[in-house]
C-alpha cells in the first residue's frame, strides 16, 4: 500500500525527501496499529470498513504513547492525504476520517526580538568567535536570517554560487522545493563577501558554484545546531532574550516589515508560506503598532 503512495509524493507531488518519510512515516503507524487493533493482516480493501471510532481508536493510542497532539495533527493530515490517494486510484476506502475532528491547544504565537535587540546582536557576534573568519561567517548568517527572513536551514544550503551573481536578487530553495526570490541588500551581501575573504576554504580557491557558501571548522558545510549554540552563548553574555534563536530572527524580519507598513502579502511571498493563514500569526505580534499606525494615517480615526 505505501510503496506506490512513496512514488507519487516524491515523483508526482516532489515533496522533499524527509517530507516523503514523514509522510511514509505516519501512515506506517496507522497501518501498524490497525493491523493490531482488528487482530488481521491487513489488505488495502481493511481501509474501506473503518469506522470513525477506529480512528479516534489510533488518535487515542497515541496520546497514551506520549505524541503531543500537534504531532497526531500532523499525522492525521497525512493520513488523509493517503486516503485520498487511494481514493483517485479507484479504491473503495472509508471516508469516516474526513468526519474527525481533532482538537489541539493553540499553537504558541513565535516572539520576535526588539529591534535593538536584534541590531546589539548583529553588532557583537562577529567579535565573539575567535577567530576571525568565524565570526565573519556568523554575522553574514545572521543577516540572512534577519535580512532576509531565511530559515536557518535555507541560509546553511546556500551554494558558492552566489559569490559569482552581482544581481540584488537571492534565490532560495524553500520547503516542498519551493523556490523564492528575496531582495539581497548591499548590507547583507557586504558580509557575504567580508567573510568570503577571510574563510580559509574559500579564499585559497576560485568559488565552485555547487559547494557550500559556511563551512564549519573542519572544512564541512556548517551545520545549523553550532549556529544555533553560537547564538546561546551570545545571548547568555549579553542577557539577551531567551528565545534569541535563529527562527526568532526571521519572525523579527516579519514582524519589523509588518510594524513599517508591509503588507501581509508582501511578507507572505517573502517567508515562503504557503498559506496567509501562516502569516497572520504576526498580526497578534505587532497588533498594538498596527493600531497606531491606523489611528495616526486613517481619515476616519478622528472621527468620534
Amino acid at each position: 500500500m505505501l510503496g506506490p503512495w512513496r512514488t507519487y509524493l516524491a515523483d508526482v507531488r516532489r515533496y522533499a525527501p524527509h517530507t516523503v518519510e514523514a509522510y511514509l512515516a505516519d501512515a506506517l503507524d496507522f497501518l501498524t496499529f490497525l493491523q493490531t487493533h482488528q487482530g488481521e493482516p491487513l489488505t488495502l480493501s481493511s481501509l474501506r470498513e473503518l469506522t470513525l471510532t477506529d480512528y479516534r481508536a489510533w488518535v487515542a493510542a497515541r496520546a497514551r504513547r506520549g505524541f503531543s497532539p500537534s504531532s497526531t495533527q500532523r499525522a492525521l493530515s497525512a493520513l488523509r492525504a493517503f486516503h485520498r490517494y487511494w481514493q483517485r486510484q479507484g479504491a473503495a476506502v472509508s471516508t469516516a476520517i474526513y468526519d474527525l475532528s481533532f482538537r489541539q491547544k493553540a499553537p504558541r504565537l513565535p516572539k520576535a526580538l526588539h529591534e535593538r535587540e536584534a541590531q546589539q546582536a548583529l553588532q557583537v557576534i562577529a567579535d565573539w568567535r575567535p577567530d576571525a573568519w568565524q565570526g565573519l561567517r556568523d554575522k553574514a548568517i545572521l543577516l540572512l536570517l534577519y535580512g532576509c527572513g531565511l530559515r536557518i536551514s535555507e541560509a546553511l544550503s546556500i551554494n558558492q554560487a552566489i559569490l559569482a551573481h552581482s544581481g540584488e536578487v537571492l534565490r532560495v530553495m524553500g520547503k516542498r522545493r519551493k523556490e523564492r526570490e528575496l531582495p539581497l541588500l548591499p548590507v547583507v551581501r557586504q558580509a557575504i563577501q567580508a567573510y568570503a575573504s577571510e574563510c580559509p576554504y574559500l579564499s585559497e580557491q576560485k568559488p565552485k558554484a555547487s559547494q557550500p557558501l559556511f563551512y564549519g571548522v573542519r572544512g564541512g558545510r556548517l551545520q545549523p545546531a553550532i549556529f544555533q549554540r553560537q547564538l546561546q552563548s551570545l545571548r547568555q553574555a549579553f542577557d539577551l532574550p531567551e528565545y534569541t534563536t535563529p527562527h526568532a530572527f526571521r519572525h523579527s524580519f516579519a514582524t519589523h516589515l509588518l510594524g513599517a507598513g508591509a503588507s501581509l502579502r508582501d511578507i507572505q511571498e517573502l517567508l515562503g508560506h504557503a498559506s496567509l493563514s501562516t502569516t497572520q500569526r504576526y498580526t497578534h505580534i505587532d497588533a498594538q503598532r498596527l493600531l497606531d499606525v491606523y489611528a495616526a494615517a486613517h481619515p476616519k480615526a478622528e472621527e468620534g
